[in-house]
């Protein structure tokens, strides 16, 4: 009897395929699989913490000398200087107004090509003028700078006589262009991303494709419209190139695009090509300069991601 239940017991009872049992090799190549994939995750934030880091460190003693009000409030920035001053906001403001100039140039033109290639461009055009406009993106920055100096700068000047070789305008035009191709495929991508119920939706409700687009496809697409524009600032604040060969080598607190002035990467640049010590006050004020780029990029990046999320609750 107790043999035939046992013999019963092991029929109903599931049999588990060796294939399919616990293997502690299985199990340990797993883990290391699943630790490699969490290392390439976090490779981002680990190097976003060391440039983080190596610049606060380096700063640290550039602060020991200036103060960090002198630093924020002098409007003179003459670091290399026999009688140095350390006010950085004349590099800020020529950062702000090249961004600005390429702002105006980059977001309607990009706007209104997305929404062309993603609503109304055909799936042959669509093909063709996308790659084109990406490959815009793959063009050396060095080449635009000298397209600025040499192209837009005298095609400027024919109709303002007295615009000065270098100056902010033909910078932040050619970066305006330069950042097009973000904002317009980042942006399509985004429009191609709503579904296309909500245009039947629209279309049944008698709106046109203008309409369709203008207010439904754009509005459910906000999120990613938002964070092609903070890639495309982001982008326009951290050139470097083309500032450095149009806009001018030195710093002038002026927000007038016509005006010769440095960025905070220009001067970056300038340094870095020189012969200064390592450790001394000149070199050290690229790694302050660099902490204030870093932190306008982290507050545009924080605004874009609060923006994102705030409208795409709503849609």
């Amino acid at each position: 009897m107790n043999t035939v239940t046992q013999v019963l017991n092991n029929s109903l009872t599931p049999q588990i395929s060796d294939r399919l049992s616990k293997n502690f090799t299985r199990h340990l190549k797993e883990r290391v699989i699943e630790f490699i994939l969490m290392l390439a995750a976090f490779s981002a934030v680990l190097t976003t913490a060391a440039i983080m880091g190596i610049l606060l460190y380096e700063s640290y003693g550039f602060f020991e000398h200036v103060s960090v009000t002198a630093f924020l409030t002098d409007t003179v920035w003459t670091p290399l200087f026999e009688n140095p001053r350390y006010g950085i906001l004349p590099l800020v403001s020529g950062t702000l107004t090249v961004t600005g100039v390429a702002l105006v140039i980059a977001v309607p033109i990009g706007t209104i090509s997305a929404i062309y290639l993603s609503e109304f461009a055909s799936h042959r055009v669509r093909e063709t003028v996308k790659p084109i406009l990406e490959l815009l993106a793959g063009v050396p920055t060095i080449v635009f700078g000298f397209f600025a100096l040499l192209f837009i700068t005298p095609l400027l000047q024919k109709i303002m006589p007295d615009l000065p070789t270098f100056n902010m305008l033909s910078s932040g035009i050619v970066i305006g262009i330069m950042i097009i191709p973000y904002i317009a495929s980042l942006s399509e991508d985004a429009m191609r991303a709503v579904p296309m119920s909500m245009r039947e939706g629209s279309y049944a409700m008698g709106a046109t494709r203008f309409q369709t687009a203008i207010r439904v496809v754009t509005p459910a697409a906000v999120s990613g419209i938002v964070a092609a524009y903070i890639l495309g600032i982001s982008r326009a604040i951290g050139e470097t190139m083309v500032v450095a060969i149009a806009a001018g080598q030195q710093p002038n607190l002026t927000f007038n695009p016509m005006d010769a002035a440095a960025t905070i990467t220009a001067y970056i640049v300038q340094v870095a090509m020189g012969d200064l010590p390592h450790g001394s006050i000149g070199y050290q004020s690229i790694f302050a300069a660099g902490l204030v780029l870093m932190l306008m990029t982290l507050t545009l990046n924080i605004i874009g991601h609060i923006t994102r999320k705030k409208y795409s609750e709503r849609y």
